[in-house]
């Protein structure tokens, strides 16, 4: 059997499950002929088996980072798909790997800004991530790539403000984390208690740093 052939497409389940076996397998086994057959098939004509195969990579970037960075451009490809689904699962991939290959991913950062930007709320959640991973390999990436964390701290819904501020936390340092602090502090009052209570979890991590 084909490493292909153990997607959930051709093992007609529907469930995530065997793309995640899959992603366990090949990370464990460092198998990466089975990764490029995988990347391979991103752009195959059938787009269930395209979702799966980014759904078996970006399982591998959460455990093997490393093993899917060669990727990238692949991913950043996939940045302009019409699919959602593919848009999003690229947000994740790339978010992975953003320590990994800064410099092949700045390259399409207009690209990137401009996805994210306009993204779903997965794609908005991953891309802080991923902005953050950026910031924190360059100088000049942080000096672009801040304030743009900071506005969308600033102007996302208030259930996001936790989240959004827990994801920045790599890219905050001891001169300008009084930018976020003052967000944050800012928006207390539009959270909920529960919401509240995570913020200033977040606010004592962020004074300690």
């Amino acid at each position: 059997m084909s490493v292909l052939e153990k997607i959930a497409f051709f093992q007609n389940i529907r469930s995530e499950i065997p793309n995640q076996q899959l992603a366990r397998e090949l990370a464990r086994e460092h198998a990466t002929a089975g990764i490029k057959e995988i990347a391979a098939n991103l752009t195959h004509p059938n787009q269930k088996v395209c979702s799966d195969c980014l759904k078996v990579l970006y399982e591998i970037g959460y455990l093997e980072p490393a093993l899917i960075a060669p990727y990238a451009q692949d991913f950043l490809t996939l940045l302009k798909s019409k699919h959602n689904r593919m848009v999003w699962g690229a947000m994740i991939a790339l978010a992975t790997i953003a320590s990994l290959a800064p410099d092949a991913i700045w390259v399409e950062i207009p690209v990137l800004l401009k996805v994210f930007e306009k993204g779903s709320v997965i794609t908005v959640v991953w891309g802080v991530k991923l902005l953050t991973g950026l910031a924190t390999t360059r100088p000049e990436y942080s000096e672009k790539l801040f304030p743009i964390l900071l506005h969308t701290l600033e102007t996302c819904i208030p259930r996001d403000v936790p989240t959004h501020a827990e994801n920045m936390l790599p890219a905050i340092k001891p001169e300008n984390r009084s930018l976020v602090m003052d967000i944050l502090t800012a928006r207390q009052s539009e959270f909920t208690s529960a919401q509240l209570a995570r913020c200033k979890r977040v606010i004592k991590l962020i004074q300690a740093i």
